[in-house]
């Protein structure tokens, strides 16, 4: 049965990342096809943008395991590591992207969520930064309409645990980003909250 054994969760480097870039762009496709993302992934593009953790010094990329199988990951590097256009919104607004500690995403199968992975994929992160010398934390969320059409009758948003963790957003801190929805033919932007923490 799906999660009927302890789930480990540990950093991906070097070798293993490499070996698990293809099961981290199935994991980020499935997930993120639902609401509120509805994102029509393309593997070719996801590996590409995960090789980039790879390449960062201070990225981090954790994998959580029920025994060999991938069913969760949470990604993170420095700002300056991210493309231009995640960097851009706190450019604009005169922060220093050096001082920011980058969320990339957090992902994890239905079955498996409300078993404090997700809390442990954050504390991994922010452990992370900390021992970086990043001064905040921050990633952003898609918003999508209250009565956008897609949006199941029983969706409940993530805000009340960000804020848990400490994290709120930031008012006029949006950017924008884009793929091709579920259905659609072409690709669209879509507005982006973001969101911060101070780490100090």
């Amino acid at each position: 049965m799906a999660g009927a054994s302890a789930i480990a969760v540990r950093d991906l480097t070097g070798a293993s990342l490499i070996d698990a870039l293809d099961g981290l762009a199935d994991l980020r496709i499935a997930v993120f096809r639902a609401f509120p993302y509805l994102y029509e992934g393309d593997r070719a593009y996801e590996r590409d943008y995960l090789s980039a953790y790879a390449e960062s010094g201070g990225a981090l990329v954790a994998g959580a395991f029920d025994g060999d199988r991938l069913v969760g990951a949470a990604t993170a590097a420095p700002m300056a590591d991210h493309a231009a256009e995640f960097a851009a919104p706190f450019r604009d607004r005169g922060m220093d992207i050096a001082d920011i500690y980058y969320f990339g995403e957090s992902v994890l199968l239905p079955e498996y969520r409300g078993r404090g992975v997700g809390h442990a994929f954050f504390d991994r992160r922010e452990a992370r930064a900390r021992e970086l010398g990043f001064a905040h934390a921050s990633f952003c969320a898609v918003i999508r309409p209250p009565d956008h059409p897609a949006r199941p009758a029983d969706y409940a948003p993530l805000d009340p645990f960000w804020r848990r963790r400490g994290f709120a957003p930031v008012e006029g801190l949006t950017g924008a980003f884009g793929w091709r929805d579920v259905g659609d033919s072409m690709e669209t932007q879509h507005p982006m909250q973001f969101w911060l923490k101070s780490l100090r």
